[in-house]
């Protein structure tokens, strides 16, 4: 009797339905629900709309649902015409716009592709009748639509009206709104204000956004602590950006306590989700290792995912991973693809890394003469680091013929602001390559760079002042030329500074120091530093002798190639053989020279 008495009136109908659906009867409910639908009811067919949507006593259905709340938004029912307006948003297919059934509308998703003119239509239909929701979503329309609906002074009336009837999205509107048009600190603070009443609702964006205010002390104190929570809070909320912020943030222990294992799983959400630069900071941590063990084949994973989005430091560190051989099987010609889309997409380093490839023969032909083609645009356009490029794939001969005149004349124009060009430059004129030889001119390109920090410059430098080529001997600068580059790591400056402070030039002899250079080079596999550690330990030049050690250097010199270490070695194992000159020579052998660099 009282299921009987229920259906007298749709009202009823559709009461007793929400009812069952309360009590999990989710069949029944929507068998009542759709019953008063049938008669007309907006709000039943808002209702049944929203079951198909969720999947509620019948399957998911989102053209079905979709048409249903289309009917309802058709009658006046404000909140369908909201909810409707959003779906329009995301992209609903078109096939909701049509009563006929077809068996494919049962599949068919949300198509990612804004329909603004009809998301317009029905958000103002809802805003004109009082939905606060829907007035906020109007003015996003209107300030974020395309240009024929764009109207960002109307925009900002919609969102007064939701901000005024409390609604979070309406001041989030009015906080973004004042963020762009901001000309003053107080005007900062007020578009802030708007984003704390929003982030205060709990609408994500709205809590990202002040997670930034706080970090950067924009229109509010500056808080870090604040800034991790807020991202934390909007991480929670599934705001990608949020997520790789606040997983970050936990990896470094910035404003909060640190813990590496929760930072990894939020920055992993974040790069899953879609986030690049996420994926590109997790291949950054698992190629670093640190604190997590290294895993150079998770790293390869994570930067692939981050270079596919366009990220192009990812995809540089992707093309090492590929030259290097770590985490991935090595492969030149995919390291050449990887560089170049970093190069493509702005990272100067990948076109340095991808010239230096090809100059070895790396990559493929088409990559040589891409390369080259590339080079030569961007250096026509006045870049002067393209210059310098292009002028090594003229020097080298990389994807043409070799043109070394063409190569000095691009060189020197980059020379004017690229210390690499400056020292191949100088190199280039003290070696006579595609201009006449002038070694003065090329020792003061080479002291330019030098007085930059380039560390090859450094040591080249520092062999011309010892030899007095383009200028004048100075020994003494060209050992505190020479300890500049050894500093940076040059083997040959290492070296070099050993000699210059084992005696021979115009500098106090100093073997104890020339012993520690000696040693640092030939840790490092040069092999005339190797035999100069086999003399000094035997001899006991810098020390005490070593007789094992020393034979232990000189069997490293022999290894590669050095006869003088074969007949020292002799020497010191048989004392009373004679004595070569070569070996009774002072404590160096000269300075080293240093191969040149490549593109840079």
């Amino acid at each position: 009797m009282s299921r009987l008495f229920t259906r007298r009136t749709p009202e009823k109908r559709l009461e007793h339905g929400l009812k069952l659906i309360e009590e999990e009867d989710f069949t029944g409910g929507f068998a009542e629900i759709s019953a008063a639908a049938q008669t007309g009811m907006p709000e039943a067919q808002f209702r049944v709309g929203r079951l198909y949507l969720d999947g509620i006593g019948i399957p998911r259905d989102l053209v079905e649902g979709g048409r249903w709340l289309r009917r309802a938004a058709q009658a006046g029912w404000t909140e369908a015409q909201f909810v409707l307006a959003t779906l329009y948003l995301l992209g609903l297919p078109d096939a909701v716009e049509s009563d006929t059934f077809e068996l494919s509308d049962v599949a068919q998703n949300i198509t990612g592709t804004p329909n603004y003119p009809r998301a317009a239509h029905w958000a103002k239909l809802g805003a004109g009748g009082g939905s606060p929701d829907a007035q906020a979503l109007y003015g996003y329309v209107l300030s974020a639509g395309p240009e024929d609906i764009r109207n960002p002074d109307e925009a900002l009336v919609w969102y007064r009206k939701a901000a005024e009837a409390n609604c979070a999205q309406g001041h989030l509107g009015l906080g973004l709104a004042g963020l762009h048009s901001a000309q003053s600190d107080e005007e900062l603070a007020q578009a802030v204000h708007h984003l704390k009443i929003a982030a205060d609702g709990n609408v994500g964006s709205a809590l990202y956004l002040m997670g930034i205010a706080y970090e950067r002390g924009a229109g509010i104190s500056q808080d870090v602590v604040a800034a991790t929570a807020s991202y934390g809070k909007a991480a929670e909320h599934n705001v990608r950006s949020a997520q790789a912020r606040y997983g970050l943030a936990l990896i470094e222990g910035r404003g909060i306590e640190r813990n590496i294992s929760r930072g990894e799983t939020w920055l992993r959400k974040a790069a899953l989700a879609g986030d690049f630069e996420a994926a590109a900071l997790l291949g950054d941590i698992y190629a670093r290792g640190g604190d997590l063990a290294p895993n150079y084949l998770e790293a390869a994973n994570w930067y692939r995912a981050a270079a596919e989005g366009g990220h192009a430091a990812a995809a540089r560190a992707l093309g090492l991973l590929f030259v290097t051989g770590a985490g991935v099987t090595r492969n030149e010609e995919e390291a050449a693809k990887w560089f170049r889309l970093a190069t493509q997409n702005g990272d100067s380093a990948s076109s340095a890394d991808l010239g230096n490839l090809l100059l070895v023969g790396g990559g493929t032909s088409e990559d040589r003469l891409a390369t080259r083609s590339l080079y030569e645009q961007a250096a026509q356009s006045g870049d002067l680091i393209a210059a310098f490029n292009f002028g090594v794939c003229l020097a080298e001969g990389v994807g043409a013929e070799r043109d070394e005149e063409q190569a000095a004349i691009w060189m020197r124009k980059a020379a004017e602001g690229i210390v690499n060009a400056q020292y191949w430059y100088g190199r280039m004129l003290i070696e006579g390559r595609g201009v006449p030889v002038d070694p003065q001119e090329g020792r003061e390109w080479m002291r330019k760079a030098a007085l930059e920090g380039m560390a090859d410059a450094e040591h080249s430098y520092g062999q011309l002042l010892v030899k007095g080529e383009g200028g004048p001997v100075d020994h003494a600068e060209a050992a505190e030329m020479f300890e500049r580059s050894a500093v940076q790591g040059n083997v040959g400056s290492m070296f070099a500074m050993g000699a210059m402070l084992g005696g021979g030039h115009d500098l106090p002899e100093d073997r104890e120091k020339a012993l520690f250079w000696f040693r640092k080079a030939a840790d490092q596999g040069h092999p005339a530093a190797q035999l100069m550690m086999g003399r000094y330990l035997t001899r006991g030049l810098g020390g005490e002798p070593d007789i094992e050690e020393g034979c232990r250097w000189y069997r490293k010199a022999e290894a590669q190639g050095l006869s003088q270490a074969t007949i020292e070695l002799a020497q010191t194992l048989r004392p009373s053989a004679p004595v070569s000159p070569e070996a009774a020579a002072p404590a160096s052998q000269g300075v080293a020279e240093t191969a040149h660099p490549a593109i840079g």
